[in-house]
């Protein structure tokens, strides 16, 4: 089990995936809007994503937990 943390605080735009989706290394989960910028936030490896632990406009803290992802 990896948990997928977000690097900065940060409105969450848009989430691209869903539970059960399998996704490779690198893939975007989702997107996090910070200062007018979009940033990514990716999986660190491939296997099937089984938690989001958060929702869309949802405000995340840096460090915070967003998805977990099982190889």
């Amino acid at each position: 089990m990896v948990e997928v943390k977000a690097e900065l605080v940060g409105n969450l735009w848009k989430i691209v995936v869903d539970v059960g989706q399998r996704v490779e290394e690198d893939d975007t989960l989702m997107i996090l809007e910070s200062m007018k910028m979009e940033i990514p936030i990716t999986t660190p490896i491939t296997g099937t994503v089984t938690e989001i632990r958060v929702k869309e406009g949802e405000v995340v803290q840096e460090g915070q937990t967003v998805a977990v992802v099982e190889p």
